[in-house]
């Protein structure tokens, strides 16, 4: 039994999505982030860094591991599956991998925080960290026009990717005219492990469309994070 500790963000669902794709299985603890809960010390002994999503592996006597690519890996390692045994196969995968890590995740991350959570509106942030999504949206395009996904067979690097990509609506970047992108993202969003792994745990705001209605809540929530300090993504105390 793994125990996920997580909440509905980005990176907390790229590893219920794993979780479910491998059918292996797993304890959900949901944390509150808005309450503070990944800084309790009994938390912060499973991740000293106080963010979500985090994993725990009673088959492995009790193993820890934290940071959200660093979960997928172990999932895939552990299980032989997501993740090609050669070294070129698994390289390919881990760029793809990385691409999200450094890229995606962080960008988007940014638009989100200027875009809709900071009361005051700064349009030169909310421009330059948009653009840049938009940039790597177009790379993904790009590989995509020739690859049916993003390192050869269905893998974690999909996970990690398509679990921000999803959710371009609520960072202000239309992906309308990225046809190859678009292509991908329905093909994942149709798998029904993921539509799974997606709603554990459901998010109070639907992150694939505009979620207007309940984006306010959801957008004073998040300041209060950034006002505790917390590192904010597409949700908030997320890596």
């Amino acid at each position: 039994m793994i125990d996920l500790y997580t909440a509905a963000t980005p990176n907390g669902h790229k590893v219920s999505i794993a979780l479910e794709e491998l059918g292996l299985p797993y304890a959900l603890k949901v944390l509150n982030l808005s309450e503070g809960e990944q800084r309790r010390p009994e938390y912060l002994k499973i991740n000293p860094n106080g963010r979500i999503p985090a994993i725990v592996d009673h088959e492995a006597g009790g193993f820890a591991v934290f940071e959200s690519g660093a979960c997928l890996i172990y999932l895939a390692e552990k299980t032989g599956r997501l993740l090609p045994p050669d070294v070129q196969g698994r390289s390919r995968v881990m760029q793809w991998l990385m691409f999200q890590m450094g890229g995606i995740g962080p960008m988007m991350g940014q638009a989100n925080v200027f875009f809709r959570y900071f009361p005051e509106k700064i349009p030169a942030a909310i421009d330059r960290y948009q653009g840049e999504c938009k940039r790597l949206f177009r790379v993904l395009d790009g590989h995509l026009a020739q690859h049916e996904y993003l390192a050869g067979d269905y893998s974690i690097a999909d996970i990690a990717n398509w679990a921000w990509v999803r959710t371009h609506r609520w960072s202000g970047v239309d992906i309308g005219d990225l046809p190859h992108l678009k292509r991908w993202r329905d093909a994942i969003r149709s798998r029904p492990a993921v539509q799974r792994g997606i709603e554990q745990p459901a998010a109070t705001v639907d992150l694939e469309r505009d979620g207007e209605q309940g984006a306010k809540r959801f957008a004073e929530d998040a300041r209060r994070l950034m006002e505790t300090g917390q590192s904010l993504k597409a949700g908030g105390g997320a890596a």
